[in-house]
């Protein structure tokens, strides 16, 4: 089996579960007790912030620790909002990851707020203009994703976070998706807070991080025995923050050369696809694009259709979002970019990492040749 759905997840590196088990098993204190193996623990987890904090770019005590991406921005959207509302009034997109929409919806429905959605283009980039014209003197928070998990879209977070700032107004990146290939820092990135997730850059499923500038005021979502600093209350998962923020720093070891490495991968894919497939769409940016990420449209087949025969040959690939799996509406993201809702039903998406090899990507590349060709031979 060939593996190319490492933006729905990825494995746990082997050093990260090495170094996660000895708070699986003798070192299990409570990191909030005040005996021998709490102290142990509370180290660790102090540890294991400092190396996130190292990767963010922020203080260790700018960095809380969540259950994963989804509670993540969750806690930057909503916290931020009603924490310190400079107004009611929320600027996003229409690609972002559901966590986000969900969220402002939320605020929306629940406390009032406005929200408005920025327009992209054709390639999913924010346009910059039209944002300019949406902040508003009452304008609380600007939230956008630093690269789109379907397409691979890269956004230039640090123009749009510039326009926020100038506005007066918060900037959050949704980090999830491009941890691991981009710099994810707050500077690098514009950003007030960044949201991550573990399971997407070799740490377990289950854990994730919100780094939020000190000055910034977040209401929580749990409450309790107020661990994190206040920001999330309830105890925490000591060995899945280990893993976290050891596979943080080996992700930034050697990443301008492994995203260099996969991003010719990906642009071999690309290439053979496009060569024996002529009708094949590529969806997104082609020059601002995740290394890992290639999508397409194989209008005039079914991409459900495509996937069964992909994984028949060998390949394990998606259709978008692992978070919209089973849905039957097409992909809001592809609709955003004007492409016809027939036509959105037949995307396909592949990403690679770094264990991602050519042979892995010539084999892929047959495969679906062969797939695509066989269900249009069908109809």
């Amino acid at each position: 089996m060939i593996y190319l759905d490492h933006a729905a997840s990825s494995p746990v590196r082997p050093e990260v579960l090495q170094a996660m088990w000895p708070y699986l098993t003798g070192e299990f204190g409570n990191p909030s007790s005040h005996h021998a193996l709490g102290d142990s623990a509370s180290r660790a987890l102090a540890d294991a912030r400092a190396r996130l904090a190292g990767w963010f770019g922020a203080r260790p005590s700018e960095v809380t620790f969540t259950s994963g991406g989804t509670e993540a921005i969750n806690l930057a959207v909503k916290g931020i909002a009603l924490g310190q509302p400079r107004g009611r009034h929320i600027v996003t997109t229409p690609i972002e990851h559901e966590a986000t929409l969900e969220s402002v919806d939320f605020l929306r429905r629940v406390h009032g707020f406005e929200v408005s959605f920025v327009p992209v283009d054709a390639a999913g980039r924010v346009d910059l203009a039209a944002l300019a014209g949406l902040l508003r003197d009452d304008t609380t928070l600007v939230s956008v994703m630093a690269a789109n998990n379907e397409i691979g879209t890269v956004q230039d977070t640090a123009a749009i976070g510039a326009l926020a700032h100038q506005a007066g107004t918060v900037m959050h990146v949704d980090a999830v998706q491009a941890a691991g290939w981009l710099d994810v820092s707050l500077d690098a990135l514009g950003a007030d807070a960044v949201s991550i997730s573990g399971h997407k850059v070799g740490a377990p499923k289950g854990v994730g991080a919100l780094a939020a500038r000190s000055r910034l005021v977040l209401e929580p979502l749990l409450h309790g025995g107020g661990q994190e600093r206040g920001r999330r209350s309830g105890t925490e998962n000591v060995a899945a923050a280990v893993g976290l923020g050891l596979a943080a720093e080996l992700s930034a070891d050697g990443r301008t050369e492994a995203s260099e490495r996969v991003a010719t991968l990906r642009d071999d894919l690309i290439a053979r696809i496009e060569a024996a497939l002529p009708a094949a769409r590529l969806t997104g940016s082609r020059e601002q694009r995740l290394p890992s990420i290639a999508s397409f449209l194989f209008v005039g087949t079914s991409g459900e259709a495509v996937l069964l025969g992909l994984e028949e040959r060998g390949i394990v690939s998606s259709s978008g979002s692992a978070c919209a799996a089973g849905s039957d509406e097409p992909s809001p993201v592809l609709l955003a970019l004007g492409v016809d809702p027939v036509d959105a039903q037949t995307a396909v998406r592949f990403s690679l990492s770094t264990a991602t090899t050519a042979a892995d990507v010539e084999a892929a590349a047959a495969a679906t040749v062969e797939a695509v060709r066989a269900l249009r031979q069908l109809r």
